[in-house]
């Protein structure tokens, strides 16, 4: 079998066997094919894209590159939930304890922020003494106490994939659909959960800004899990403003408090249920997703849900005292205001100048091995359909230092852009889009 052969059946047009595939991501991983080689390939793919077959004997080579996690210490159908990544998006932080206080463990591996999304791990770090680096065999034991854990990706686990998208990001094939959804899906398999909700995001703030794209993104993610034995659905959620009103790693956690207190915002709640809801019917625990909200529903109220996420903090080190007093979390030293300079109805509120802004206050990395301020960034007191009078505030800058550097002032020019004020009342925009399950794709 050569390289050379494969690149050219590809290139063509032609099907890829599983073996072919395969010797192509073992070669690659042990650097016995070289880059040049895989960027050629990668480009092949690009341009002819892959079969369901290809893309599931892609996904099944990726996760089989290293270490994969066993759970099967753990009883129950154990349910995992991943995000193609959004502005002020702590569902993670909400459903994880909220969906283990029903009685289904969660088991989830997360990973860090880059660029204007945020990533699960950063908000937990802000919690005092909160270990996110827990091994395999701490992870299932976390889950066999609480129910709920969450940690992050070993370096062991999916390695070829992390090789590959470096190779990606240097060759302009990012944004190839078999090439995003095999990455994503690779990592879910490795990481051993039975049960498998996805969150696709669509909009302004979002990876994928069409809404066709998301679909077909979300499609082809659940025919991978579903090929690979494993119960999988998938929502596509809209992005076109913040999810919540926090943004930045400590103010989204106390936000995800209030959430599980029942105290959350109206958007964030509603998206956490409807997940949740999802991810008990994908785990057989209830008949129907919306049977799983109302039970959700209940343990919010009844206050399960908060002791469980005082017990998975405890569980993994951290202070659990941050449940009942979010001071504890770390506080930016300076909140400065950002006020309407006109009245009227707030009609557009761009995600991703709002997540750009809070990046550049420090609550997020513009390369990988950027060091992050937890304390920092922005709170909307105005969102779509809102009233608003000439002064009135309209979102806050959390940062620590002077709001006469270059990054705050900045930062509150990208929120005033990301603003726009019309002068008749609008509606605000859909959150759910519609799902991806077993029976293909579904509009709401």
């Amino acid at each position: 079998m050569r390289v050379y052969d494969i690149i050219l059946k590809k290139r063509g047009g032609g099907e890829l066997s599983g073996e072919e595939i395969a010797y192509l991501i073992a070669g690659y991983s042990a650097g016995t094919i070289p880059d040049y080689q895989l960027s050629a390939f990668a480009m092949a793919l690009y341009f002819q894209g892959m079969s369901r077959r290809e893309i599931l004997d892609l996904t099944l080579a990726l996760a089989n590159s290293g270490e994969t996690v066993s759970l099967s210490g753990i009883p129950g159908v154990i349910v995992d939930k991943h995000s193609t990544g959004g502005v002020g998006d702590s569902t993670t932080l909400i459903l994880v304890p909220l969906v283990a206080s029903a009685g289904v463990p969660v088991a989830k591996m997360s990973g860090r922020g880059l660029g204007h999304t945020g990533g699960t791990l950063d908000k937990l770090a802000a919690i005092p003494g909160f270990r996110s680096d827990l091994s395999p065999e701490e992870l299932v034991g976390a889950v066999q106490k609480t129910g709920a854990a969450v940690v992050g990706q070993t370096e062991n686990l999916v390695p070829a994939d992390k090789k590959l998208y470096a190779l990606r990001d240097l060759t302009a094939t990012v944004d190839s659909i078999p090439l995003i959804a095999s990455s994503i899906m690779s990592k879910k398999l490795a990481a051993g959960a039975a049960a498998l909700l996805l969150d696709v995001k669509t909009g302004d703030g979002a990876f994928m800004n069409e809404l066709e794209d998301a679909f077909t993104l979300a499609e082809t993610m659940v025919q991978i899990g579903l090929g690979a034995g494993r119960e999988t659905a998938a929502v596509i959620t809209g992005m076109e403003q913040p999810l919540g009103r926090a943004v930045g790693n400590a103010l989204e956690v106390a936000e995800a408090i209030l959430t599980l207190q029942g105290q959350g915002p109206t958007d964030l709640t509603a998206l956490a249920l409807y997940l949740g809801g999802w991810m008990l019917f994908l785990a057989g625990k209830v008949s129907h997703p919306q049977e799983g909200r109302t039970l959700l529903e209940k343990k919010i109220a009844g206050g399960a849900a908060l002791e469980k996420f005082r017990e998975m903090i405890r569980t993994q080190h951290g202070n659990a005292a941050v449940v009942d007093d979010p001071g504890l979390l770390p506080r930016a030293a300076v909140v400065v205001p950002v006020r309407a300079a006109r009245s009227g109805y707030i009609c557009r509120l761009g995600a991703g100048q709002v997540g750009r802004a809070a990046m550049l206050l420090g609550a997020g990395r513009l390369n990988a091995g950027d060091s992050i301020d937890l304390a920092a960034g922005v709170t909307l007191a105005k969102k779509i359909g809102d009233p608003v009078e000439t002064g009135e505030v309209l979102a806050y800058l959390h940062l620590n230092g002077t709001s006469e550097k270059e990054p705050a002032l900045t930062a509150g020019r990208l929120l005033l852009e990301a603003y726009e004020i019309g002068a008749a009342p609008v509606v605000e925009p859909e959150l759910l889009r519609g799902y991806v399950d077993r029976g293909g794709r579904h509009h709401i």
